[in-house]
């Protein structure tokens, strides 16, 4: 038994003598370096530095801070003044500076960037400076979004991803046609717009609103745009019959506001705690809000009473005139013209005011009127081959809305 086990310990000894050991070999896949071309450059040319421009800099100084003499910076701004305004630098935008890889590390290139758009490059590689502005490629990208209002105009589209401005161009597009005051949760709508990407990446914006809707008082308001006059290039927008949404009166003097107290014969005062006629619409907003003329005219009256504030009256023709009251600065003076829309006066609360509000207040034939019940006048329809021409590249746009907006 005991020459059984020995005889097994040497066998067994004799095959772990003779195992190979397995070698393990991994085979590393070295990646290639990615060349990061910005600007122009290869970034693996040079030894490169990002910065902004603080308060105190100036070209002169930053291209001290590089060792470069006095004399050679007065050199390099007679160089480059043709192309590039050395004092045009401003603060807190990004600049970069390309250096030379060898021991010296000598400024060879800077580039200012003075928009997410264009930049500058200064290259100082040779005996003589030269400078040139450059312009980023830019794609623009169509998008189309639809639904239902859950909350305002603003955060509806910022929920999209989609820049708040745009907002203000809708307001404006449809500030004829609609009071965006009075759009409600669950009122449908639809946006065609263009957006721009600098590379193709970052984001900078809406380039153009191609056609929209929105439910408004249950009925659907479209806006489409129009160059009827070709050789101005001036883009109008039209509904989806050809009538411009341009009329004759904005529906408020104010962006995004809510209204407070409307017309009314019988109303208790906030502040003189009694009741009696109110015969205007009154916009609540905060202080310094802008306050625009709802209708082209000549400034009638402008100035100060006890209760109406600082205020500016405006004469639109022989049968329209609008007040606004409560103002905290008055921007026009009296028989100045104004355009509809100009700014004539920020919101405040002078004069017998609870709080920062405008109140609106219409005239007809001079009587005062609620300006909310006014049927008023509308503008012009296209016609023959303007109205042809509009129909037809409105219609495919059209169909577009009305499959986002299951109309």
């Amino acid at each position: 038994m005991k020459k059984a086990a020995v005889i097994i310990i040497v066998l067994f000894s004799i095959f772990a003598c003779n195992k190979k050991e397995e070698t393990i070999v991994e085979n590393k896949i070295t990646k290639p370096k990615t060349k990061k071309i910005e600007f122009g450059f290869n970034y693996a040319d040079f030894n490169v530095v990002n910065d902004t421009i603080s308060k105190g800099d100036s070209f002169g100084s930053i291209l001290q801070s590089q060792n470069i003499g006095d004399k050679k910076v007065h050199d390099i701004v007679e160089q480059v003044k043709d192309s590039f305004n050395v004092t045009s630098i401003r603060y807190n935008k990004p600049f970069t500076l390309l250096r030379s890889k060898n021991k010296t590390n000598n400024l060879q290139v800077f580039i200012y960037q003075p928009d997410a758009l264009t930049y500058y490059v200064i290259d100082l590689r040779d005996s003589i400076a030269k400078a040139f502005k450059k312009v980023k490629p830019v794609t623009l990208k169509r998008k189309i979004i639809g639904g239902v209002l859950k909350s305002s105009l603003s955060e509806t589209l910022g929920n999209e991803s989609v820049e708040t401005a745009l907002a203000s161009r809708i307001t404006k597009v449809f500030s004829w046609s609609i009071d965006f005051f009075k759009l409600k949760k669950g009122d449908r709508y639809g946006l065609i717009f263009t957006e721009r990407f600098i590379n193709g990446k970052t984001y900078d914006g809406v380039e153009e609103l191609e056609a929209a809707f929105f439910e408004y008082k249950g009925k659907i308001v479209y806006a489409f745009p129009f160059e009827k006059d070709t050789l101005s290039g001036k883009i109008e927008y039209y509904d989806d019959e050809g009538k411009t949404l341009k009329n004759f009166f904005l529906k408020t003097p104010i962006k995004f506001s809510r209204i407070t107290s409307r017309f009314t014969m019988n109303r208790f005062h906030p502040v003189q705690h009694t009741w009696k006629a109110h015969k205007g619409t009154d916009y609540a907003a905060p202080t310094g809000t802008p306050i625009s003329t709802t209708a082209s005219g000549v400034v009638e009256a402008t100035g100060y009473t006890a209760g109406n504030g600082n205020f500016v009256k405006v004469k639109h023709n022989g049968t329209y005139s609008t007040q606004y009251l409560h103002m905290s600065r008055i921007l026009v003076k009296r028989g100045q013209r104004v355009t509809q829309g100009q700014t004539i006066g920020l919101v405040g609360s002078t004069g017998l005011a609870s709080g920062p509000h405008v109140c609106y207040r219409f005239w007809k034939n001079g009587v005062q009127v609620d300006a909310l019940r006014l049927n008023l006048p509308t503008g012009e329809s296209l016609t023959g081959n303007d109205k042809t021409r509009f129909l037809k590249q409105m219609e495919p746009l059209k169909r577009e809305l009305d499959s986002i907006g299951n109309l």
